[in-house]
């Protein structure tokens, strides 16, 4: 039975977006306050994990495990489409900070100023962001959420991000103090590597989704394979295929020759098969094709031969 973990998922959501908010509105203000062009794409960077939230939501309401007429796979690949806005958003964010940055360094701009008291506010914003991630992360792996898991790995990247202007904006606060306005140029160098950082969460989600969107492989045949030649009565087993998500929901596939003359016994062989599976990748939807029992075939898997 594949459990339904909507409103959790739900939950976690809401509680992450008024987080996220209450991030974005201290950093856009302390940004717009100092002047700092690294803490504005910190705050861009901050928008976009609101704007996943909402995604999120809108994605969590359509999507479901169960079911039904004209889903009959079940409508969970919501939350995988969803992934790529998260994807796009964070693209369109990495932009917007190197465009801006380049504008900084050739044009110039407003001096960052910056006092102890805003510091002090970044720190609890970084506070904020690292309890949002890690709190969704465990969440979205408990529940096998695609949507949370990708959402907690951006904003892990706008924990790093913040730590990176944080730091250039300490060291332009202590260069005040010690009178050596040189450092200024440091705001807008560190606008790069938060760029970088924003490009390498939007891999890591895009990595983990996009097989699972396209139907890729999730078990190796040869693991199927073996599970059901080593059910009592099973001749043959080829043409094995499989897809989903391991540990969430799996769909399996094959053609089965089984040693017995009549429906009723074949039912029965492939009624353990489907146990054994269930036990092994639990939870899974096994098709099983029966074959008669002269029928054979070399092949485990499409282009893959019996060994």
């Amino acid at each position: 039975m594949v459990q339904d973990n909507h409103s959790q998922v739900r939950q976690v959501l809401l509680i992450t977006l008024f987080l996220n908010l209450f991030v974005v509105g201290l950093k856009a203000t302390v940004g717009i306050m100092t002047g700092s062009l690294s803490l504005q794409a910190d705050a861009i960077h901050s928008i976009t994990d609101s704007a996943n939230n909402i995604l999120g939501l809108i994605a969590n309401s359509l999507s479901s495990p169960q079911p039904n007429r004209h889903h009959p796979y079940g409508r969970q690949k919501y939350e995988g489409v969803a992934t790529l806005g998260i994807v796009a958003f964070l693209g369109i964010a990495c932009f917007e900070i190197i465009q801006g940055t380049i504008k900084r360094i050739y044009y110039g701009g407003q001096e960052v100023r910056v006092s102890g008291a805003q510091i002090w506010i970044l720190l609890i914003v970084l506070g904020v962001n690292i309890f949002v991630a890690f709190y969704e992360r465990r969440v979205g792996k408990r529940l096998k959420s695609p949507i949370l898991v990708a959402d907690a790995y951006h904003t892990m990247s706008d924990i790093w991000v913040t730590i990176i202007v944080l730091g250039g904006l300490i060291g332009i606060w202590q260069a005040r103090q010690l009178d050596l306005p040189q450092l200024q140029w440091l705001d807008a160098i560190l606008a790069f590597p938060v760029a970088f950082l924003v490009f390498i969460s939007g891999w890591q989600v895009l990595r983990s989704n996009v097989p699972w969107l396209v139907d890729v492989m999730v078990i190796a045949p040869e693991a199927i394979h073996e599970i059901v030649m080593g059910v009592p009565g099973v001749l043959n087993c080829h043409d094995i295929a499989s897809r989903g998500l391991l540990g969430r929901q799996v769909f399996i596939e094959m053609h089965l020759v089984v040693n017995s003359p009549d429906v009723e016994g074949s039912h029965c062989i492939t009624e353990i098969v489907e146990e054994r599976l269930e036990e092994r990748f639990s939870p899974v939807r096994v098709v099983i094709h029966i074959e008669p029992p002269s029928y054979q075939s070399s092949e485990i898997s499409f282009g893959t031969k019996i060994s």
